[in-house]
């Protein structure tokens, strides 16, 4: 069972903030796991030292998902890692602007990425620097959108057959 430990989300703070510094946005407690916001030109070095640091070994990359923030106009990328040594998990968070929603890739660190990152390129268009084979893995290849953007239309506009006005329209 995954327990809540104060003094290891501390401790991963206390790392992160020395060696990164300003890069280092914001770092909360969300439910039960510590969540720490990180600029996107320092993510795959955090990352990397997350993994690497022999105290901290955060061997594990559980999820990495896209998100969308329409009233900031950014996409942002979510990793949640584990430790299976220490039994702790924690959030990563980094953001990019829509207008170029490039991160780089932590296929490098991670294998287990690469089909992630792909996901989430699908779905939110956000590109993976240096990934391996960054395309299209569950929406057609010709699509040109991305469906879990905000901003996507939900219903085909052109349909002539619907009648709205059975759902209050």
């Amino acid at each position: 069972m995954f327990q809540i430990i104060p003094e290891r989300n501390q401790l991963v703070v206390a790392k992160l903030t020395e060696n990164f510094g300003e890069a280092i946005i914001h770092d909360e407690m969300l439910s039960d796991m510590l969540c720490i916001t990180v600029s996107k030109e320092v993510i795959q070095q955090v990352l990397l030292s997350l993994h690497d640091d022999n105290e901290l070994q955060y061997n594990f990359l559980t999820t990495l998902c896209g998100m969308h923030y329409p009233d900031k106009d950014e996409l942002g990328v979510v990793y949640h890692l584990h430790s299976f040594v220490n039994n702790h998990r924690i959030r990563i968070k980094t953001a990019t602007a829509l207008s170029d929603p490039r991160i780089p890739t932590a296929t490098s660190i991670w294998p287990s990425a690469n089909w992630m990152e792909r996901e989430t390129y699908d779905f939110f268009g956000i590109l993976f620097e240096g990934h391996p084979n960054l395309k299209r893995i569950l929406n057609v290849d010709d699509m040109t959108d991305f469906p879990l953007r905000k901003d996507f239309p939900l219903e085909d506009q052109t349909r002539e057959d619907k009648d709205d006005s059975m759902f209050g329209r």
